[in-house]
């Protein structure tokens, strides 16, 4: 089986398939130090032993802040992480959060790379987190921001 890097069936937008559909021609991965700037367009906000921290170039609907966190090492799963590097991870989301003046949100991190089912949702299987303020002005007064973690949209059992 070849490796994957990256989950076509996970992209949620059109600007982002050009370039994903790109990555998959390559066979690399796009997150990792020597790929990132290839594809990753938005200015590295803070840089840590660790974690590269940046704003999410295709952020999700109805949100003010997507901040994205990527891991500086390839790896797919939360086992592989360092113990110090979960420190790391909030302690840069605390201090861009500050600077931003973000009053709440969420912090999510997929894992894992079920190759033969396609993930969990993630569209790029290098660890990576998310921190994010949904828009709650943009938001309907009954409706939540989610954050998908499951099966591709077209996965068939």
């Amino acid at each position: 089986m070849t490796k994957k890097y990256i989950i076509l069936d996970n992209i949620r937008r059109d600007d982002q398939k050009e370039v994903m559909h790109k990555i998959a021609e390559e066979k690399h991965c796009p997150f990792c130090i020597e790929n990132l700037k290839k594809y990753h367009k938005k200015p590295i906000i803070k840089e840590g032993k660790y974690w590269i921290l940046t704003d999410n170039q295709w952020p999700y609907e109805k949100i003010k802040h997507q901040l994205l966190a990527i891991y500086k090492t390839h790896i797919e799963h939360l086992t592989e992480m360092e113990s110090e590097a979960g420190a790391e991870l909030i302690e840069l989301f605390k201090e861009e959060s500050l600077k931003r003046n973000i009053p709440g949100g969420g912090i999510a991190i997929r894992f894992g790379s079920n190759q033969e089912h396609g993930s969990y949702g993630n569209s790029v299987l290098h660890i990576h987190a998310h921190l994010i303020e949904p828009d709650l002005q943009a938001l309907g007064k009954d409706e939540a921001w989610r954050f998908k973690f499951g099966q591709p949209k077209d996965y068939k059992k």
